[in-house]
C-alpha cells in the first residue's frame, strides 16, 4: 500500500475531495439526511479502493456535510460509519463490488442505530430493521446501482487509473 505521508499534493487531493463529496451531499436535491436518504457522494466511497489518499477527504467531506444534518448526532456517528466503511474498503477489499457493499453495511447498521434512537418512541428490532433497510436501500442505490459500475467504467482506463493511482 501507498504511504500516507502527506504532501501539498496529497492534502489538495484530500481538499479537494472533502468539497466535492460535501457540495453534492449539502445541494443534490435528493435526501441526503433523515429515515429516507440516498446521498450520491456516497459513490465516491469507491475512490478508496483505487487509492486509500481518498479516505480522508471522504471521512472530512462526510463531516462537513453532517454539519448540515437536523440531527447533531450525525456529525460524530454518521461520520464514524464512513471511517469504518473506509478503513474496510481500503483494509480489506480486494474486489470493487465487495468494496461497494461495506458503505451499505456500516451506515445501514450504523445510522439505522441513530434514527431508531432518535425518531422512535418504541426502540424495537422491528423498528430498527425498518431504519436501517431504509439507509441500506439509498446506500446501496448510491454505492452499488450506481458507484460500481461507474467505477467499473474508470478501472477499465489505464490512464486514468494511472493518474488516480499516482497521487
Amino acid at each position: 500500500m501507498k504511504s500516507l505521508k502527506l504532501t501539498p499534493k496529497k492534502m489538495a487531493v484530500i481538499g479537494i475531495t472533502a468539497a466535492v463529496y460535501a457540495v453534492l451531499t449539502i445541494f443534490m436535491p435528493i435526501p441526503a439526511y433523515g429515515e429516507i436518504q440516498c446521498r450520491l457522494s456516497e459513490a465516491l466511497n469507491l475512490l478508496a479502493f483505487i487509492n486509500p489518499i481518498f479516505a480522508p477527504g471522504i471521512i472530512l467531506g462526510c463531516f462537513i456535510a453532517n454539519l448540515f444534518s437536523p440531527m447533531p448526532l450525525d456529525i460524530i456517528i454518521g461520520t464514524a460509519a464512513t471511517a469504518l466503511a473506509m478503513l474496510f474498503i481500503v483494509k480489506f477489499s480486494k474486489n470493487l463490488f465487495i468494496a461497494s457493499l461495506y458503505p451499505t453495511i456500516f451506515n445501514g447498521i450504523i445510522i439505522g442505530a441513530e434514527l431508531t434512537f432518535v425518531f422512535l418512541e418504541q426502540k424495537t428490532i422491528i423498528g430498527f430493521l425498518i431504519m436501517a433497510g431504509s439507509v441500506m436501500a439509498g446506500e446501496f442505490i448510491a454505492v452499488t446501482v450506481i458507484g460500481y459500475p461507474i467505477f467499473r467504467q474508470i478501472m477499465k482506463n489505464d490512464k486514468l487509473m494511472k493518474m488516480l493511482k499516482d497521487i
